[in-house]
């Protein structure tokens, strides 16, 4: 597996991130165990966890797993905003829920300090300046390594930065957003805004929450048995676009003898400004067919086909940005 920096940062991290979500409940702790393992063995580094993630179970899991293992040798993420408890109100991104969450976060880690603490949504209740010299005094005390954000709009990323940068605080060095072959709004805003910052970029669902993994045909008029997709979510996917991007997802697949899965976690390595995808693994095997996305590369050819069919048109303002007569430096 390949390595890349992420951002303009010195950190050094896998081309594939291991998301953790289902840890818990929907992976046990010897199976999560056996997974974080076999990523490792294939050349693995970076692991990404929430303090929400089954109510902390997650975090736990990977805690007792990473109490044997070299710990310099992996970059653990988590994140912070999380709930006070089920059905109570969320603590949010202020000075006292980071102070308290990250404390939380090291006991269940069994570790001294967080690689990347990003905060996981914007929190419209606290000023920013609050959030972002909380984050820094937490690296400057060697609690926390870098710092990154998760669900944000592109003003909001914009603001955080020029802000760090007005005050001098430590920035955001990279952004988790949804992106993938059929999710692709980040392209308008947000990974602009992260490529002329020098943020990285760790896409989440870039499976599309199953649709680009193979396993959906137009004729079955429905999610399949087993699968993690509601009715509701299938008819909301159920397009001409959708079908078009997994048919071309289907045929690049057969060309470079791949699965679908692959080629689709292949397109997201290779768009610009992309770290690491989040690979959500609930099985071993599902984590062995995500790791063949890695040693190999689509062709431009290939990548363009993919890349226009699932091109929609575009929003206001950005329909009149991109006519020709208004585009001095072509990309």
């Amino acid at each position: 597996m390949d390595m890349r920096f992420l951002g303009r940062t010195g950190l050094q991290v896998s081309e594939l991130c291991l998301g953790t979500m289902t840890f818990g409940p929907g992976t046990d702790e010897p199976t999560a165990h056996r997974i974080l393992d076999e990523f490792v063995a294939a050349g693995g580094t970076f692991i990404d966890t929430a303090d929400t993630y089954s109510g902390g179970v997650s975090e736990e899991i990977i805690g007792s797993w990473l109490k044997n293992q070299n710990r310099d040798d992996l970059v653990i993420a988590t994140k912070v905003y999380g709930e006070a408890g089920p059905g109570l109100p969320v603590r949010g991104a202020g000075r006292k829920h980071i102070l308290a969450g990250v404390e939380d976060s090291l006991r269940r880690l069994q570790t001294d300090f967080i690689d990347l603490y990003q905060t996981h949504v914007f929190d419209d209740a606290t000023p920013l300046e609050e959030t972002l010299t909380t984050l820094d005094a937490l690296v400057t005390s060697g609690k926390v390594r870098f710092i990154g954000a998760s669900n944000l709009t592109g003003w909001q990323l914009q603001k955080a930065i020029d802000l760090s940068n007005h005050r001098g605080l430590e920035p955001y060095v990279s952004l988790q957003p949804l992106y993938n072959l059929l999710d692709r709004d980040a392209e308008l805003d947000l990974i602009p805004v992260a490529l002329n910052e020098g943020v990285g970029v760790i896409a989440w669902s870039p499976l599309g929450g199953g649709w680009l993994s193979g396993k959906y045909s137009k004729e079955a008029g429905g999610p399949p048995a087993g699968s993690r997709s509601s009715q509701e979510d299938w008819d909301a996917h159920d397009n001409d676009r959708t079908w078009r991007v997994l048919d071309v997802l289907r045929a690049v697949a057969g060309e470079v003898g791949k699965t679908p899965a692959q080629v689709a976690l292949r397109w997201v390595l290779q768009r610009p400004g992309l770290t690491a995808p989040i690979i959500g693994a609930r099985t071993p095997e599902q984590l062995a067919d995500n790791l063949g996305a890695t040693g190999w590369t689509l062709s431009d050819e290939q990548m363009g086909r993919l890349t226009e069919a699932g091109d929609g048109p575009l929003p206001y303002p950005h329909n009149i940005l991109k006519l020709p007569q208004f585009i001095r430096r072509p990309s």
